[in-house]
């Protein structure tokens, strides 16, 4: 016999997690029919076309590199350069640009020199390709992303008409393994609550963030906020300069690209759960307090409502209350199943038949964010582009 007072809690607790639901189906449906599209604005031509400079880092790229490097020097902008920077590969990439570059003017080889310790090695990459380039405006992007011929042109346009000092896509993001497209949904619905385009591209909400497959940047406000030497420590670079936008009052504007630029997320479940990891251990070196709490509510928020639902299934039935947290349970796990499926069919653009592995996507960002909280270790390791970063969390920065 479970005590009235425990029961009351145990249902105020579940209520508080079906409240966070609705709110998250009801914020994601608006967010993805709200939310501008490139194509809305690609009608947009303009006079002057200022020169474009697209840097691209690479490291250990050469399963993506070519097609990548290829989709950018097919763009129909006629004043651009590609500057592609080899991160000390141990691959066959830095053959592969300096191929290309032979056969095409526009693209330029780099090679980064050796890292300082105290850089992240995309950082250093992308700060060697800005210090390259001759365009006035920067267009930052990865090795494994694909762009189609008019994403540039599109993407100028928009920027130049809307007047904005800043403009990044929501690419299409693509994965190959199951466990990743049964996570993604999940993890993208957090994502997109927090990312919305909608709070993005107001000027009145702080919140600024840059999808590091593709954002568009002026030199001058690229330098103004301080170019990547002020986030050469940040594993999550693209949102820290994001952020950095906003805090100078920029004009940022953030849209959803899906039909223009795809990118590759996470290759296997290593790189997955290191993925989780590059934005989870972040938030415990910057509020350690916050990052305890956040993960106490991840918890509650995504495994609960199964860890429960045995218990009222069995105990609870005969009794009035106990009826109420199993309906209560029930329509949660409902919710929780309804967003996933929508996230993954209308915010992910992927079969909505991934949106039902569910369960196991917030087994994962549970788990991740249980381990990376209480890792027993001095140190917190992340693993990202075949590099170890030794995260030493009473000491920042990182260690390599």
């Amino acid at each position: 016999m479970i005590p009235l007072a425990l029961l009351g809690i145990i249902l105020a607790i579940n209520f508080g997690i079906l409240a966070c639901w609705t709110y998250f189906l009801v914020l994601i449906s608006w967010s993805i029919s709200k939310s501008p599209k490139l194509e809305w604005t690609a009608r947009y031509r303009i006079k002057s076309k200022p020169k474009v400079s697209i840097i691209v880092p690479a490291r250990n790229e050469e399963g993506t590199i070519l097609i990548c490097l290829q989709s950018l020097l097919s763009q129909d902008y006629d004043n651009y350069e590609v500057i592609a920077i080899d991160d000390s590969s141990t691959d066959k990439t830095p053959s592969i640009i300096s191929e290309l570059s032979q056969k095409n003017h526009r693209l330029i080889a780099v090679k980064a020199p050796s890292r300082p310790e105290d850089w992240i090695g995309k950082n250093w990459a992308c700060f060697q390709g800005y210090q390259k380039s001759s365009g006035e405006i920067l267009l930052f992007t990865d090795a494994d992303t694909v762009h189609k011929t008019d994403s540039l042109s599109s993407a100028v346009n928009t920027m130049i008409h809307g007047q904005l000092d800043a403009l990044t896509l929501v690419p299409k993001l693509k994965c190959y393994d199951i466990i990743t497209k049964f996570t993604l949904p999940v993890l993208s619905i957090f994502l997109h609550s927090r990312y919305s385009p909608l709070r993005v591209n107001n000027p009145k909400n702080k919140i600024g963030y840059f999808f590091g497959s593709f954002y568009l940047i002026s030199k001058k406000n690229y330098e103004k906020i301080g170019t990547h030497e002020k986030v050469r420590q940040e594993l999550v670079e693209d949102g820290a300069l994001g952020r950095r936008v906003k805090e100078q009052k920029m004009k940022l504007r953030l849209v959803r690209g899906e039909n223009y630029v795809e990118a590759l997320w996470a290759r296997d479940p290593s790189s997955l759960w290191h993925a989780l990891r590059r934005i989870i251990i972040p938030l415990h070196l910057q509020k350690k307090k916050s990052a305890m709490m956040v993960t106490a509510i991840i918890f509650f928020i995504l495994l609960e409502p199964f860890l429960i639902l045995p218990f009222t299934l069995l105990y609870f039935g005969d009794f009035l209350l106990g009826g109420v947290l199993l309906t209560i349970n029930l329509v949660t796990i409902f919710l929780l199943l309804t967003c996933s499926v929508v996230q993954s069919h209308f915010g992910l653009l992927q079969k909505s038949i991934y949106g039902l592995g569910f369960v196991l996507g917030c087994t994962v960002i549970t788990l991740c964010f249980l381990i990376s909280a209480f890792d027993s270790k001095g140190n917190k390791v992340v693993k990202w582009r075949d590099r170890s970063y030794f995260i030493d969390t009473k000491q920042h920065p990182f260690h390599l």
